[in-house]
């Protein structure tokens, strides 16, 4: 049996979930979290397999999923009411194992949990419905870097991070890259709007400090 740990604001939420798992057969249940701090609390002291969160209700967030991924042996299983299809994406790019709605079948979200334990990815019907309709294409996201505490920047991004700190153009890292200079835009765009950042200065700024990218080459280069 797993080890569950649940984590939502809504305690009613909560206490119904953990008595409709019970009654499944899921016994050990092992704790209720109202916040991220909380649910790290008991993460240390009873160490489940899994954990089952709304990460959209308050306390808690998309990065709570990359924290939690960075902890190398749990897995997580959203569970969240309807929400737009860029959440879905930014979940899913945190790492999350598997994606279900409160509204869904208790039968399915039971089997959710299930499979999530098991090492299977899991999607209820509502949320492949999103998928489909959004053309969320799964193969191909990158799934966030969890060094990268604080900041939901997928490896792609940390990639045209360093390439913009090291001076290439967006035509240029297309190439390097071999995707198109609209995607690279694209990306560009994202890094801006996460990293709170106006201008490429900035950019090169986080990728000094997040070790991307030597100090020395700016403090030796040549002034043109």
């Amino acid at each position: 049996m797993p080890r569950i740990l649940i984590a939502d604001s809504n305690q009613l939420v909560a206490c119904g979930l953990q008595a409709t798992l019970r009654s499944h057969g899921f016994k050990e249940v092992v704790g209720q979290a109202r916040t991220e701090a909380e649910m790290f609390e008991l993460i240390e002291g009873f160490a489940p397999d899994l954990v089952i969160l709304d990460f959209v209700t308050g306390g808690f967030s998309v990065d709570t999923i990359v924290r939690l991924k960075a902890q190398g042996r749990i897995r997580v299983l959203a569970l969240t009411d309807a929400q737009r299809g860029t959440t879905l994406v930014h979940a899913l790019r945190a790492g999350v194992d598997g994606y279900v709605k409160k509204d869904c079948d208790l039968q399915e979200i039971v089997e959710a949990v299930r499979e999530t334990h098991c090492g299977r990815k899991f999607f209820c019907s509502q949320i492949l419905d999103t998928i489909k309709r959004e053309g969320i294409d799964l193969e191909s996201l990158d799934v966030v870097d969890p060094d990268c505490a604080g900041v939901s920047l997928s490896k792609r991004e940390l990639e045209v991070i360093r390439l913009i700190a090291e001076g290439f153009t967006n035509p240029q890292i297309s190439e390097k890259l071999f995707v198109s200079p609209h995607t690279i835009t694209t990306h560009r765009r994202n890094i801006l709007q996460k990293l709170g950042a106006n201008n490429t200065a900035s950019v090169v700024m986080y990728a000094v400090q997040a070790g991307l990218v030597s100090p020395n080459k700016f403090l030796f280069a040549p002034e043109a």
